[in-house]
This record gives C-alpha cells, sequence and structure tokens, in this order.
C-alpha cells in the first residue's frame, strides 16, 4: 500500500481517485508521496522512504528541485491545468486597464446614497472612461499554456497580437492562432505594443527581466500586466516608470509591499488559478501523475527529471533507477542483470540535462544481491522496485 501526505487541502475530486492501494497519512514521514500547493517545502526534511512530490499548479518555486534530484525525488507540476482560469483573470485585468472600471465604482460607492449621484455621474464619467482594447497591440510574452490562451483569446476580440518565445513548444505552435504575429525578439514587443503581457517562469535569467533598460523601449502610456510572477518585474525601475508617464497601468495578481496601494497599480490578491475548476483540475492532473508513478514507473511532467514511459511492465519486475547523466550507464546495470542471470525484456533511459532515468523489465524476478549492486554503482541515486 502506498501511502501519501497532503501540505495543502487538495481538492477531493482528484484525491478520491486514490484507490484502495493508496491510503492518506497524516505524518510526513510515513509518506512515500507528497501533495503540495502553495506551501513551501525548502526547510522540510525529506523522510528516506519519499519517492514523489506533486505541485498542484504550475509554478515550483516552494520546492527545491535541485536538493529532490539528488535525493531521487521526482517532482511534478500539472501545467495547463489552471490555463483557463488565469487566462479569464489576464482578459480581466486587460479590461480593467482600459476603462477605469476599478476607479468608477469606487467613487460611486464614496458617493453613497447622495440623490444627486446620477447627475454627478454624467458630469463625472469622463474620468474613468478609458478606451476600447480593440484594434490596439498586445505583445504576450510567454507562449506557453496560458500564454497561448490569452493571445488567441484577445486575437478574438479584435486585437493585434504580437506573441514572444524562443523556446515555444511544437504544441504551444499548434494551438497558437495564425492570427497572432510571432515576433524574434523580445525587444520588438516593447516598443510596438501597447499592452504588455507576462507568462514565463521565473528564472534566473528572467528575473527583474523587465527593468530600467526595458521600460525605456516602451511606448508612452503603455500597460503591463503581470499574472506569471512578480519577481519578473523591478519595482523600483516600475514605480519610476509610472512616476514618469511611460506606464499608464501596472495590473499584477501579485500584491507586494512595493506595488501595493500605489498609484497607477491595480494589485489583485492572487486570484488567477483560484477557481473551484482550476483547483479541480489541478487536483486530478497531480494524483493521476503520482499514481502512474508509483504504480509503474512513467514521469510525466516532471520539473527535475526527464519524461519517461515504458508502458504497462510485461515482464515479472520493473526496475526504476534514478541516477546522475553519466556515460555507460546502461551497460553497467545490463552487467549486473548479466552477471545474476536475468534477462532484460525491454528498457528505457532518458536523461534531462544533470540527472537521467531508466527502466528495465525483467524476465524473472531480481534478486536482493542485483539490487545491492545496481545501487552501489556511482551516480545511482535511488533504486525502486516495481511489481506488475
Amino acid at each position: 500500500m502506498y501511502q501519501y501526505h497532503c501540505l495543502n487541502p487538495i481538492a477531493d475530486v482528484g484525491l478520491n481517485l486514490f484507490n484502495d492501494k493508496y491510503k492518506k497519512t497524516e505524518e510526513l514521514t510515513e509518506a512515500e508521496a507528497l501533495l503540495v500547493r502553495s506551501a513551501s517545502v525548502h526547510d522540510v526534511e525529506f523522510p528516506e522512504g519519499l519517492r514523489a512530490i506533486a505541485r498542484a499548479g504550475a509554478g515550483v518555486n516552494n520546492i527545491p528541485l535541485e536538493k529532490c534530484a539528488e535525493a531521487g525525488i521526482v517532482v511534478f507540476n500539472t501545467p495547463g491545468a489552471n490555463a483557463n482560469g488565469v487566462k479569464e483573470l489576464v482578459l480581466a485585468g486587460l479590461f480593467l486597464a482600459a476603462r477605469d472600471i476599478a476607479g468608477g465604482v469606487e467613487w460611486v460607492k464614496s458617493m453613497g446614497a447622495d440623490p444627486e449621484i446620477a447627475r454627478m455621474a454624467e458630469k463625472h464619467k469622463n474620468r474613468f472612461a478609458g478606451g476600447e482594447i480593440k484594434g490596439k497591440k498586445l505583445g504576450v510574452i510567454g507562449l506557453g499554456a496560458i500564454g497561448v490562451k490569452v493571445a488567441n483569446a484577445a486575437a478574438h476580440l479584435g486585437m493585434e497580437v504580437h506573441g514572444y518565445d524562443p523556446y515555444i513548444s511544437v504544441k504551444a505552435a499548434w494551438n497558437l492562432s495564425r492570427n497572432v504575429r510571432h515576433t524574434s525578439a523580445v525587444e520588438d514587443i516593447y516598443r510596438e505594443c501597447d499592452y504588455i503581457t507576462l507568462h514565463i517562469p521565473l528564472l534566473d535569467s528572467t528575473k527583474k527581466m523587465v527593468n530600467k533598460e526595458a521600460f525605456a523601449q516602451m511606448k508612452d502610456g503603455v500597460v503591463l500586466l503581470n499574472f506569471s510572477r512578480d519577481s519578473l518585474v523591478d519595482d523600483e525601475a516600475l514605480l519610476a516608470a509610472i512616476s514618469g508617464k511611460k506606464v499608464r497601468r501596472y495590473v499584477t495578481d501579485f500584491p507586494n509591499p512595493a506595488v501595493a496601494g500605489q498609484e497607477g497599480c491595480l494589485v489583485i490578491p492572487h486570484l488567477g488559478a483560484s477557481t473551484e475548476e482550476s483547483e479541480n483540475n489541478c487536483a486530478v492532473m497531480a494524483v493521476e501523475q503520482l499514481k502512474d508513478y508509483l504504480e509503474h514507473g512513467t514521469i510525466k511532467n516532471s520539473v527535475n527529471y526527464p519524461n519517461c514511459d515504458l508502458g504497462i511492465c510485461q515482464g515479472a519486475v520493473r526496475i526504476a533507477l534514478l541516477h546522475r547523466n553519466h556515460p555507460g550507464m546502461i551497460s553497467k546495470y545490463s552487467t549486473v542483470m548479466g552477471n545474476a542471470g536475468i534477462n532484460v525484456t525491454n528498457l528505457t533511459n532518458k536523461s534531462r540535462g544533470e540527472y537521467a532515468y531508466a527502466l528495465l523489465d525483467l524476465e524473472t524476478d531480481v534478486t536482493e544481491e542485483a539490487l545491492a549492486q545496481l545501487r552501489g554503482i556511482e551516480g545511482v541515486l535511488k533504486v525502486r522496485v516495481i511489481k506488475p
């Protein structure tokens, strides 16, 4: 029986997919699988028996990926499961920025039950009128699951959409509307677009990528939307750009002390993926990935190990080996099996950066001696035995 632990509440529609092979434990030390949403696990001491962590969401900044990789713990996320929820909030952000709806609502609230409110509204409404988004240029930086949906929806709304992503996947490219113009330089987005929306991961290379130099290239009165990660934007440079009228409005889903309450900043309390539908989708995807990994050794949507799928084991047993990406590992595994008189009926090995993953289906059961030899190979991080 597999035991799992939840660090955050996970939607029942996902947890209900666990069958009688699984048991929920309140003790992390007993868990083979860990489900998490926003809780940080950077300071968590992982138990020896922990095999996988599934993040019910796309971002994994709350998980120490390299520490997990070194411990042979596969980390999964759920890309695309919350994409529609975030897309809809980005569209709301576009409208809120184009028309000062929030300011208008606050003005009406301030009038209270004033009997002259209707007359006064006609007098003051131009302060909040704004403009339409149709025909305006929208730059979408990052064409992953969310970025593609935003780009397509904006194109359907009549915007001239420019997309930038040097690493766009084949799947994303196929899903992208032919009305979206793909550009090869982010500087073109900065120079040409009236609205710019960010949909890229937070990496060392992207931290504060929207900085003083970037703002200097943008059109006067640009609107910047950030529903990805707050650290993509240099807050000091942003506030200076707002003060200098370079940026007309900054719409973000990430409250922080630098931008909350500031003039020109419309700050939403991190609602992007908080819809019931998104949470359900993420929970289902996370649980399905954990089950595939624990029962079959299949890796899909891992962020620290390569995707790998050998289907259902047709042999007596399957061996899963998480190892460093060193030359000659497969031959070493084969030598151990050959010396033990065990025939390998099927195998695969995939690599991703410094780490790799191998699956070996065996004709007969594996001996403890052979397992000990596999674990003793330099570069092997974890060995799992999976019974069909």
